[in-house]
Formats: structure tokens, sequence, C-alpha cells
């Protein structure tokens, strides 16, 4: 009986420590946590826009933060995101002055 239940301690620790070390080596590439598979055709407020992230794969877009950090996917193709995106760039360089 102790047999038995030592053996299940172990693989019960050998999964633990398993699930662990898969998790810290994905955890330190380089991958993006989230992705565009989607965009959303709703023209959004610039001014409640923090940061941008261009994306290619799976979905060519631009992936804007909210000031509530609430990540939206569009078309890069829009001209008012080109514009936001000018807009967010120049308040990250007066903000760097």
């Amino acid at each position: 009986m102790k047999l038995h239940a030592a053996a299940i301690l172990v693989i019960f620790w050998l999964g633990i420590f398993t699930v662990h070390t898969v998790k810290g080596s994905v955890g330190s590439q380089s991958m993006r946590k989230y992705s565009c598979v989607s965009l959303s055709t709703q023209q959004l407020n610039i001014r409640n826009l923090i940061g941008y992230e261009k994306q290619q794969v799976p979905v060519n877009a631009i992936m804007f933060i909210t000031t509530k950090g609430i990540k939206i996917c569009v078309s890069p193709n829009q001209k008012w995101v080109q514009s936001a995106i000018k807009k967010i760039d120049q308040r990250r360089t007066t903000k760097g002055k």
C-alpha cells in the first residue's frame, strides 16, 4: 500500500514538473500572446488609443490598444487607421522629448 501511494505521488510530481517545464520553455520564446484572426470594421476614437502593433500573419492587421487595455484588430488599409498610427507615433515622440 505504501509503495502504491509513493508511486502515485512520484507520478503526480513528475506531471507537475513536466507541465511547469513546458510552460517555461514556451513562455521564454518570443511569441505574441494575442493574434488577429478577424478584423473590426468599426472606426475607433483616436483619443482612446494608446498603442498599436503591426501584424502580417495570419491576417494583415493593425492591433490597436485602448486606454482600458482592450486590443482591437483593424485593416491597415483604412485612411483613419493611418492617421491614428501617425497620431500615436507623434504622442510617443513628444513624450520622449
